[in-house]
């Protein structure tokens, strides 16, 4: 019974699954979305797909590997990785995990708690975005961008000329929209330059699509609760199977890139504390060096179909995590 009010709640999330808004599973269960097979058109690319469907350009990559993200090609198949394991954090206000590049915020939805989910961009290499709790401590419409010295000096290095003030226009690189973090000088703002969405290119902020940010700052009060985390590997149940979620560690995140199947093991002892499964260990190895940012199946029936989720989609259809193919212009 308990699988089967499941599988309902998989499929009533569906319906919203292009909106990136789901009604909150129960406590017990941890995956929202699904997952869409698509044929491109000739005119697409990884970064105007990624617009469209709500996914950054790194994510299409690592769920697509092989295919060009400038020249897909017309009526190549690809796999929209909307389906998504909820981060191990609380579900309340924000949460943004650093190693997906995804921002997840919970709140009431005309009387129905919801989960909404959105592609980020976050702070490069040597400017990261920081981890821990915080909130949002204020608001600004058409921001203007003060830029600290030390991304003066920087741009000054490429030769480039920064003033020290940046009013509201196309030229800011803050968009139309800031909210304001308790952590001094980071900010969640829109972007005149929506292409980077989904890569490791801020200077420590956390950056959205124009469209995304607009639609979270009238949703968001001040005071909201901020979690920042760094889950590369995430686990979470759906009725009696267990699923596992791979992103590749950022390259200078050494712990969990040293760590590696360690964590995941650890991370299946914490989830099976109260429930059991049987993983499939040869399953649960493949996800992790493909790191295709998918949930797979590792548990029960379903993880003896493959560790390539757009390959065990076309054979299992009927599966309600799984979508028919659309039209790129769906």
């Amino acid at each position: 019974m308990h699988k089967k009010i499941s599988i309902l709640m998989l499929l009533a999330m569906m319906s919203a699954a292009d909106a990136a808004l789901f009604p909150l599973p129960a406590p017990d269960i941890d995956v929202v979305g699904s997952l869409v097979l698509m044929n491109t058109e000739y005119e697409d690319t990884f970064v105007s797909l990624g617009q469209t469907h709500g996914l950054g350009y790194e994510e299409l990559i690592s769920a697509n590997p092989g295919v060009d993200p400038w020249l897909p090609g017309e009526r190549t198949e690809i796999l929209l990785p909307k389906l998504f394991v909820l981060p191990d954090a609380p579900r309340d206000g924000i949460v943004l995990n650093l190693a997906e590049m995804r921002m997840y915020f919970y709140r009431e939805e005309q009387g129905q708690a919801t989960v909404q989910t959105f592609p980020v961009s976050v702070g490069r290499i040597d400017r990261d975005t920081p981890t821990g709790r915080t909130e949002v401590v204020d608001k600004v419409r058409n921001p203007t961008w003060y830029p600290p010295q030390s991304i003066i000096d920087e741009k000054a290095e490429m030769g480039e000329t920064l003033p020290r003030v940046v009013p509201p226009g196309e030229d800011n690189p803050l968009g139309k929209f800031a909210m304001q973090l308790g952590i001094r000088g980071y900010l969640i703002h829109g972007t005149n330059r929506p292409a980077g969405i989904g890569m490791r290119v801020t200077h420590g902020c956390i950056r959205l699509l124009p469209a995304d940010i607009e639609r979270l700052f009238d949703q968001v009060p001040r005071g909201t609760a901020v979690h920042i985390v760094n889950q590369p590997y995430k686990m979470g149940w759906v009725g009696d199977t267990l699923f596992l979620e791979v992103h590749r560690p950022f390259a200078d995140d050494n712990t969990h890139v040293e760590r590696g199947m360690t964590a995941i093991v650890e991370l299946y002892v914490r989830a099976t504390r109260e429930r059991k499964a049987l993983i499939d260990w040869d399953v649960v190895q493949q996800v992790y060096e493909q790191a295709h940012g998918i949930p797979v199946p590792v548990s029960g029936e379903m993880a003896a179909a493959s560790a390539r989720m757009s390959g065990w989609c076309a054979a299992n259809a009927a599966v309600p995590l799984c979508r028919t193919t659309v039209s790129s212009a769906q």
